[in-house]
């Protein structure tokens, strides 16, 4: 053997160094190494932030609905003025008020408390739909006695209606068992083809 033949195989050109493994270098994004910490952690931080202020930021919109909402509850409740149009069905039926078809300057105005709730109502109609209307509410067209005008100066007030007296005004009352509704009924036949009639029902829990 040769002298070149025992030199360390350190010193061969193509050999390993000792510590260095195959020679390539570490990738910085490897999962080991300290790169990729930062991130995960700035992750981490986004879902905490999104876990927190998104159910926040729900219950907030929330409650500011809530809140606008309550406050056009309360404008509504707390307007005086008929409105222009037919009540809803499902208010035609709770407080008896069977409007007849084709009935004309139809409007409506509906009062909530705690003790009680009442639907203000007025209509043009014809005598037959009178009739029909009387009729179909439980009581019957006979029952409207001559220069009665059954609905008080106070409720006429709270909508603006201006109820006058003679033989052209007519009305009648029509109670019924709790929880049915009260009808107050005031008919004006100043125009005996088209009578205008004010309805004022009213219902107890």
């Amino acid at each position: 053997m040769n002298a070149a033949d025992q030199r360390p195989a350190q010193d061969d050109p193509g050999a390993t160094p000792p510590d260095r493994g195959s020679g390539a270098p570490e990738s910085p994004g490897t999962p080991g190494g300290d790169d990729g910490r930062p991130r995960r952690r700035w992750l981490k931080v986004l879902i905490v932030f999104l876990l927190i202020t998104l159910p926040a930021g729900y219950g907030v919109i929330s409650a500011i609905q809530s809140r606008e909402g309550g406050e056009n509850k309360e404008e509504s409740a707390s307007a005086t003025g008929l409105t222009e149009g037919w009540p809803s069905r499902v208010q035609r039926r709770i407080y008896d008020v069977p409007i007849p078809a084709y009935s004309a300057d139809v409007a409506y105005y509906e009062t909530n408390s705690w003790d009680e709730s009442s639907l203000y109502v007025q209509f043009i109609t014809s005598p037959e739909g009178l009739n029909r209307f009387l009729t179909r509410a439980g009581t019957r067209p006979s029952a409207l006695e001559d220069g009665e005008v059954t609905i008080s100066a106070k409720e006429a007030k709270k909508v603006g209606w201006r109820l006058g007296s003679g033989d052209k005004w007519s009305g009648t009352v029509f109670k019924q068992k709790d929880p049915q509704p009260t009808l107050e009924i005031t008919v004006n036949r100043d125009n005996p083809r088209h009578p205008r009639v004010y309805v004022v029902s009213t219902v107890t829990p």
